[in-house]
């Protein structure tokens, strides 16, 4: 098993992390003050991202994206964690992979514009009633003579207010749910309050209302009532690259600020990186984040092979968040009072981390998952030399 890069992959990591250096980070502290992104700054990184060929890179060429493997997609998505949520959707696109469904006259109107960047969409899935529950939702769609009407609601939509049209999942019958494009400004459909969070500064996290919207026969994406398996299979990939992967780039960068600080940071007359307890919590992370990434790349080589690895996946989730969370929390320690001060970003990275626990599905539902797959199938499931 060849673990080594090659210099097409050593050039896209590097041409990512002068982007993220040089463009993005330079950002970061008005975003986090302001909680804004102005538009003017979010379109020159958006164009600068596309001149380089840094936009939708999860899409294929032929169909003018980046056409990267996962594995080099992870390798990507790792240097996207070391900088800001919302600068990292405006530079690099949110391109929903369910949108590959798109057919006919939906190519051009819907697909084509999201890869060129000329169209953001978010998905739709989470409602108040249903949040890791993805097949417990309420919002329906109830098929007429000219298409389809939708009503209900959905909550902590991500880039809603950036976004001008959605992955909307609703009920088209009893046990059946169904995925609908659902562009913004539709007569009855309305964007709420933008809901507040302790961390993503600059990211909206809205709340839309379908009350009676009237959907053209086209708004439906891909066969009716396949549209949970489809969002399940667009979360697989975003769970593994905008959590797994960015959760070690994230934790490798306050890694590296522990690891100054520690070098630096004077106590006692010694630099604290001589304390054994300060050493132990350094020498934690570094063994933690490895391992994170060896399962980010690992999992993303099978998916490139073919297999299905939503098993893979959800382990991956629970432990790179988690080695996220232990990693700043350390990082709070080793700085400590300048840690907890708003005067440095480890504060910001320690509230942005506790998310990555929850969103695209707990800790404890993806443990869930696994132990099923255990009890089911036996832990030979995991063994790949068997």
């Amino acid at each position: 098993m060849d673990f080594s890069l090659s210099d097409e992959q050593k050039m896209l990591i590097e041409t990512v992390r002068r982007f993220v250096r040089d463009e993005l980070k330079p950002l970061e502290d008005k975003v986090e003050n302001t909680g804004v992104l102005t538009r003017d700054q979010a379109l020159a990184i958006h164009e600068k991202s596309k001149a380089l060929g840094l936009y939708a890179l999860n899409i294929s060429a032929d169909l003018g994206g980046g056409g990267l493997s996962t594995v080099d997609r992870m390798l990507c998505e790792e240097q996207f964690g070391h900088t800001t949520d919302i600068l990292i959707r405006r530079a690099f696109g949110n391109v929903y992979e369910a949108l590959l469904a798109c057919k006919d006259t939906q190519i051009e109107r819907w697909l084509k514009p999201t890869v060129r960047g000329e169209r953001t969409c978010a998905i739709a899935i989470t409602e108040p009633g249903a949040g890791s529950d993805a097949q417990g939702i309420r919002t329906t769609a109830t098929k007429t003579a000219k298409g389809w009407v939708l009503n209900g609601s959905k909550h902590f939509i991500s880039d809603g207010e950036w976004s001008d049209f959605f992955l909307v999942s609703a009920r088209t019958g009893e046990k059946e749910i169904s995925l609908f494009m659902v562009d913004k400004g539709l007569p009855g459909f309305t964007v709420g309050k933008d809901q507040k969070m302790m961390g993503l500064r600059g990211t909206p996290h809205v709340e839309l209302f379908f009350d009676n919207v009237p959907l053209e026969p086209a708004a439906l994406l891909g066969a009716q009532g396949q549209g949970f398996k489809m969002a399940m299979g667009v979360l697989g990939v975003v769970r593994l690259g905008q959590v797994g992967a960015r959760a070690v780039g994230k934790a490798s960068h306050v890694l590296e600020m522990m690891t100054a600080y520690a070098n630096d940071r004077k106590q006692f007359g010694r630099a604290i990186g001589d304390f054994q307890m300060i050493q132990q919590m350094l020498a934690d992370s570094v063994i933690e984040i490895n391992a994170a990434r060896l399962m980010v790349i690992n999992t993303a080589w099978l998916i490139d092979q073919g297999v299905d690895a939503r098993d893979q996946i959800a382990m991956v989730k629970v432990f790179a968040a988690e080695t996220l969370g232990r990693v700043v929390d350390r990082a709070v320690q080793v700085f400590g009072g300048m840690g907890f001060c708003k005067e440095l970003p480890i504060e910001r990275y320690y509230r942005d981390a506790r998310i990555y626990r929850i969103f695209d599905g707990t800790s404890e539902i993806h443990r869930t998952v696994i132990a099923r797959s255990v009890l089911k199938r036996g832990p030979t499931l995991f063994d790949l030399h068997r």
